[in-house]
C-alpha cells in the first residue's frame, strides 16, 4: 500500500460533501449514490490498509507537502489507526445504506448526506493525523456537522437537544484547545512524535499534569463518560437513527477514547507504572459510568434513550480496560471499541427501523412485532446478546479480555463488577424484547400487536451486514485478536516508541 493513499481518507468524504449539493440539484437521488459510493470507497480503503498491516508491513507515513515532521503535518497509519478506521467506515457505510429509505420521512436529503460526509471526514482525519492541532481541527469538523445532524428534524425537542449538545460539546472543544496551546508553549511544535520526544525529557511537573487534566476534561465530554454525559441522552433520541448509530457506534470512541489514548499513551508516555493516579482516575470514571449508565437505562421508556444510556455504560467498560493498563485489559478495551461499534450501531438501526414502521419509540406503545418485523427483531436480539457479553458473540470476548486483565492485575473486585453488570446490560436490553417484540401471555386486557411491516430492503441489508459482522467477529475472534486488536494494544503499550516509529531511529 502506497502511503500517498492516506490523504484519501479525508479527501474522499470532503469531495463527496462538496459534490452532493451540486449533483442533487440535477436529481435528488444523486445524493444517495454519491454518499454511498464514498462510504464504500472508504471502507475498501480501510480494509486494504488493515490487510496491508496484517502482513507485518511497516507503519505507513505520509508527510503533507513533503515537509519535515517538525514543520508540516504527518499522516500516520499504524495498527491502532487501522482498527479505528475500520470501525468508523464499517458503521458509516451501514448507516449510509440505511439512510436511503429512512430519509423518506425527511426533507433536505442532500443536506443530510453532505453533513454526514463531513462527520466521516472528521472522524477519519482524527484517526490518521499525526499532528495535535490538526486532530483538533478534524474533531471540530465532525462535531459541528454532528450538531446540525442531531437537530436535523427541526422539532422543538431536536433543536433543544442540538443546542445543548453544541454548548457542552464546545466546552469540551475549548478545553482541548487550551491544552494544545499550553503544550505548544512548552514544546514549540504540535507534531505528536516530536512532542513525544520533548515530553520524554520534560518530567511529570505540575504544568504537565495540568495539561493532562485539561485534555482529559475535553475528551471526557466527547466520549460522554459520567459525569460529563449530559448531552448524550438527549442527542441520541433526537438524532435520526443512522446518525445515532454513528454517534454511539464510533463518534464518541474516536473523538473521545481514541484521541485520549493516542495522546496519553503515545505522546505523554503514560503507563500504570509511571502514572498510577491517572489510571486509577480512569478506573473511577469507568466504574461510575458502568453503574450509572446501566441503572439509568433500566428506567427508560424511550427505545433510543435506553440505548443512549447503554452507550454510557459500555464506555465505562472501555475506560476500566484502559485504567487497568496491562496487555489483556487494553486488548479488551480495544476489542470492545470494535464490538460495541458494530453491536450498538446495529441496535440503533433497529430503533430506526421500528420508528420508521410504527411512528413511535415509546416501549409502552409497542407490542408483538416479532411476527411483523422478524429481521429487525432478530437483529436486535442477537446484537443485544453481543453487548451483554453472551458467547459466542463479539461482546463476550471483549469483556472476557477485560476481566482477564483485571484478574491478572489482582483487581478481583473489578472483574466481579464487570461480570455482574454484564447481566445488568442483558436485563435492560431484554426490556425492549419483552415490551416491544415477543407477545406476552394473555391478560384480562392484552395489548394488541402494533400495526407494522418489515423495513425496506436497504434498511434490512444494513442491519444484516452489521449482524453478520458481529457474529463473525465473535466466531473469528482469534485472527482479529492476533492481527488487529493485539498489535493495536501494543502500539499503546509501546508509549514513546510511537515517536521512534514516526521519526525513525
Amino acid at each position: 500500500m502506497d502511503s500517498r493513499f492516506l490523504p484519501l481518507f479525508v479527501v474522499i468524504p470532503m469531495a463527496a460533501a462538496f459534490l452532493i449539493p451540486l449533483f442533487a440539484k440535477l436529481w435528488p437521488r444523486f445524493a444517495d449514490l454519491i454518499a454511498n459510493a464514498a462510504g464504500a470507497a472508504l471502507l475498501g480503503l480501510s480494509t486494504y490498509g488493515a490487510l496491508y498491516l496484517f502482513t507485518d508491513s511497516p507503519t505507513l507515513l505520509y508527510r503533507m507537502g513533503g515537509w519535515a515532521s517538525t514543520l508540516g503535518i504527518t499522516l500516520v497509519y499504524d495498527h491502532l489507526t487501522a482498527l479505528v478506521a475500520l470501525a468508523v467506515n464499517t458503521v458509516g457505510l451501514a448507516a449510509l445504506l440505511f439512510s436511503v429509505r429512512y430519509l423518506d420521512h425527511y426533507t433536505g436529503r442532500w443536506k443530510f448526506f453532505s453533513l454526514f460526509m463531513l462527520v466521516l471526514a472528521g472522524l477519519n482525519g482524527v484517526t490518521i493525523t499525526g499532528d495535535i492541532f490538526n486532530m483538533f481541527v478534524f474533531i471540530e469538523i465532525a462535531a459541528v456537522a454532528s450538531y446540525a445532524l442531531v437537530a436535523f428534524g427541526t422539532d422543538f425537542d431536536e433543536l433543544e437537544a442540538g443546542f445543548k449538545y453544541m454548548v457542552i460539546g464546545e466546552i469540551g472543544g475549548t478545553a482541548i484547545l487550551l491544552a494544545i496551546a499550553l503544550l505548544y508553549a512548552k514544546a514549540s511544535t504540535l507534531n505528536m512524535a516530536v512532542v513525544s520526544q520533548v515530553m520524554a525529557g520534560f518530567g511529570h511537573t505540575p504544568l504537565f499534569w495540568f495539561i493532562v487534566a485539561t485534555f482529559l476534561v475535553g475528551f471526557a465530554v466527547k466520549m460522554a463518560m459520567v459525569p460529563f454525559h449530559a448531552w448524550l441522552p438527549d442527542a441520541h433520541p433526537s438524532a435520526p437513527a443512522p446518525v445515532s448509530a454513528l454517534l454511539s457506534g464510533v463518534f464518541i470512541k474516536v473523538l473521545g477514547v481514541y484521541a485520549m489514548c493516542r495522546i496519553m499513551f503515545n505522546v505523554f508516555g503514560l503507563s500504570r507504572a509511571n502514572a498510577p493516579a491517572f489510571f486509577n482516575l480512569l478506573l473511577g470514571f469507568g466504574v461510575l459510568s458502568i453503574v450509572a449508565g446501566g441503572l439509568l437505562a433500566y428506567a427508560q421508556k424511550d427505545y433510543k434513550r435506553l440505548l443512549a444510556y447503554s452507550s454510557i455504560s459500555q464506555i465505562g467498560y472501555i475506560l476500566i480496560g484502559l485504567g487497568i493498563g496491562n496487555y489483556w485489559a487494553i486488548v479488551g478495551a480495544l476489542f470492545h471499541v470494535l464490538a460495541h461499534a458494530l453491536g450498538k450501531g446495529l441496535l440503533f438501526l433497529t430503533s430506526g427501523s421500528i420508528e420508521y414502521a410504527t411512528g413511535t419509540r415509546d416501549l409502552d406503545k409497542l407490542s408483538g412485532l416479532e411476527e411483523k418485523m422478524p429481521v429487525t427483531v432478530w437483529s436486535y436480539l442477537l446484537g443485544a446478546l453481543s453487548l451483554a457479553g453472551v458467547p459466542p458473540f463479539a461482546g463476550f470476548f471483549s469483556k472476557l479480555f477485560i476481566i482477564i486483565g483485571a484478574v491478572t492485575a489482582k483487581m478481583y473486585w473489578l472483574a466481579i463488577l464487570a461480570a455482574l453488570f454484564s447481566t445488568v446490560t442483558l436485563g435492560y436490553l431484554a426490556r425492549v424484547v419483552n415490551k416491544a417484540f415477543f407477545s406476552r401471555p394473555p391478560t384480562p386486557d392484552p395489548r394488541p400487536p402494533t400495526p407494522a411491516r418489515e423495513a425496506p430492503v436497504t434498511m434490512v441489508l444494513a442491519m444484516l451486514a452489521l449482524l453478520v459482522l458481529t457474529v463473525a467477529l465473535g466466531i473469528g475472534f482469534k485472527p482479529v485478536l492476533d492481527k488487529l486488536v493485539g498489535p493495536a494494544a501494543r502500539v499503546l503499550l509501546n508509549g514513546f516508541g510511537y515517536a521512534r516509529t514516526v521519526l525513525g531511529g
